[in-house]
């Protein structure tokens, strides 16, 4: 039995023999896998492995004498310590580049020249930006295997845990209802079949939850849906009898995840297939029947999830409650155990934060790593901590504490920033624009169908007036004990404002603009919202947004001078709100920390 190479360069040079074996001159190695999902089961982290990155976004292009990762700018600094020693270059991702490495192959490549790549995690509508820059170069596409398969001799498994149901009492329609809407859709579209391949889109569906994807309670699966049928493809022994029967019930059968492609390509030649070129791989594509009629179109399930209906926000407003609840207790434990004097580490936040939800009703898991990051780890919008890596708070500087939580009842994601022994004026400024910039988005009103990319500005304004900016977007999607990034609305001047993305009512979404100073500090502040419409207007309907997140916003950093009348009264009343829903659920030191914290404002 071979073994796997044990360091990045290994791992490089054994793609490369590889790569000669097959007569393939590039390898392309997006972060996805067969559902295109952000987070991935480990069984195709392969560009973590090949690579050392272990950035949640990037893409590795190999060939025979140059290799890069491409990364936006939050994995910078991460990437360039992660790829030292690998042989693999950082490249720099610009906002709106993302055919960047698609230009840099077509220049390096010769006419000829072979790029290979797993149809199975490439989308289709990637497969075609590849096809269009390289193709006129003459260079050949071949999606037709997995080299993995051929250098990593230990890949991990795919992941078996068990599936469960979403519970009753947090659903108001059933899975034949929503079957009902997708359904409803395609016939709009003039269409009798629909695969469906991402994870979110078919947890909701089924409302059934698994543990296939770490923070997010998805399960590994496909969902084909006919106008009278629809299929489940599955690993066998994943569903008990009685989820099995459920299905059943509701007209959902059940097949073998490794059935997908046989099935799909069983399909009447005739058939006309309602499919969302972004969500669904080239590999799909190529399973279905040559004949079929393709009918391209935003996928109408992922429109259908993201607007949450009022008894869905009724139960995430509990959900964020108690996570509220959670953040007190532990923030006043924070602050009594570093006047203390306690050794703290960055480590050391993450397990008691953790600790502190896991007591709430309804708690699941985080829904994401959490990232506790002091001074210039802050700067680092996407710093994790680890045992070999991290700082201790102590000293002077700014603590950013970015972390959320799974309920049965929602999904949660926030950031706060602690001050931590004195602070200077540059941080109290830069702590204060961001803070403006998160009132200013939250206090917007906007016509319904607004593109959501169109409302970024309203965050940014109040830090470009200054000189400021960040690399990130300001907001993107949360699903309802779902994944903690959902589509299709994101806030993002650099994302396309197309139609797909029109904010709609119930939507939630996070705010979250920042200032990072490389090897200095990073500052966020980032709260939930939900798209509810507005005051009646003579142009037409309007939308606001509703603040769902309830914690304090550190009142301590603030340059007060630098707020208007209008943005103190939005955190004094915000403040108002956060103590009248979370003190029923405190006592002892964290109401006391409550009430402190929510004071309002002291004005000069």
């Amino acid at each position: 039995m071979s073994h796997a190479p044990s360091t990045p360069a290994a791992r490089l040079a054994a793609l490369r023999d590889a790569m000669r074996e097959h007569a393939i001159d590039a390898w392309w190695l997006p972060s996805s896998d067969p559902h295109n999902s952000e987070y991935l089961p480990e069984h195709w982290a392969g560009r973590a492995w090949l690579s050392g990155f272990d950035g949640s976004v990037g893409t590795l292009v190999v060939t025979h004498d140059a290799a890069g990762v491409w990364v936006d700018s939050r994995y910078w600094v991460q990437a360039e310590e992660q790829l030292a020693g690998s042989g693999i270059d950082l490249m720099k991702l610009q906002p709106g580049q993302a055919d960047a490495p698609m230009r840099w192959l077509a220049e390096r490549l010769d006419e000829g020249a072979t790029l290979g790549f797993d149809a199975d995690v490439v989308t289709l509508a990637n497969a075609r930006r590849l096809e269009e820059a390289l193709t006129p170069k003459g260079i050949r596409l071949r999606g037709d295997r997995d080299l993995l398969d051929t250098v990593w001799p230990d890949r991990p498994a795919l992941p078996k845990a068990p599936l469960y149901a979403h519970p009753a009492e947090y659903l108001d329609e059933s899975r034949a209802e929503r079957l009902a809407r997708v359904r409803a859709a395609m016939a709009e579209h003039g269409t009798e079949w629909h695969p469906i391949s991402t994870l979110d889109d078919i947890a909701w569906l089924t409302q059934l939850r698994g543990d296939d994807v770490a923070f997010n309670p998805v399960f590994l699966a496909h969902l084909l849906v006919g106008t009278e049928t629809a299929t489940l493809f599955v690993a066998p022994g994943k569903l008990d009898e009685a989820l099995s029967a459920a299905l059943a019930a509701d007209g959902i059968a059940l097949a073998d995840y490794a059935d997908w492609p046989p099935c799909l390509n069983e399909l009447p030649p005739e058939a006309r297939v309602l499919l969302d070129p972004a969500k669904l791989t080239l590999g799909t594509r190529q399973a279905l029947p040559a004949g079929v009629t393709l009918v391209e179109a935003s996928q109408p399930s992922t429109l259908a999830k993201s607007r949450k209906s009022d008894a869905d926000l009724a139960h995430v407003r509990e959900a964020m409650a108690e996570d509220g609840a959670a953040l007190c207790e532990f923030f006043a434990w924070l602050e009594a155990a570093l006047a203390r004097g306690e050794t703290i580490t960055e480590l050391t936040v993450d397990e008691k934060l953790t600790a502190a939800r896991a007591r709430r009703p309804g708690f699941v898991s985080r829904s994401f790593s959490t990232i506790a990051a002091f001074n210039a780890n802050g700067a680092l919008p996407h710093y994790h901590a680890t045992p070999a890596a991290h700082a201790t708070i102590a000293g002077d500087g700014l603590l950013l504490i970015d972390s959320g939580g799974q309920y049965h009842g929602g999904t949660t994601d926030i950031t706060r920033v602690v001050p931590v022994g004195e602070i200077s004026e540059l941080q109290r400024e830069d702590y204060t624009r961001v803070l403006k910039g998160t009132i200013a988005l939250s206090r917007a009103h906007f016509p319904r169908g607004i593109p959501s990319p169109h409302l970024d500005a309203i965050a940014r304004a109040p830090l470009w007036v200054s000189g400021r900016d960040y690399g990130h977007g300001t907001g993107h999607g949360v699903g309802y004990f779902l994944n903690v990034h959902e589509g299709p609305q994101v806030i993002a001047w650099s994302a396309p404002a197309a139609p797909h993305t029109a904010m709609q009512p119930g939507m939630i979404t996070s705010i979250e603009p920042g200032v990072y100073r490389p090897g200095e500090w990073g500052i966020r502040i980032e709260n939930l919202v939900a798209n509810r419409p507005a005051e009646a207007s003579d142009f037409g309907d309007f939308l606001r947004f509703e603040t769902l997140t309830l914690c304090p916003i550190d009142t301590r950093p603030i340059d007060v001078s630098l707020l208007d009348p209008a943005e103190a009264d939005w955190l004094d009343a915000y403040h108002a709100e956060v103590r009248e829903r979370l003190a029923p659920k405190l006592e002892g030191g964290a109401l006391a920390w409550l009430e402190q914290r929510t004071r309002p404002l002291a004005r000069g």
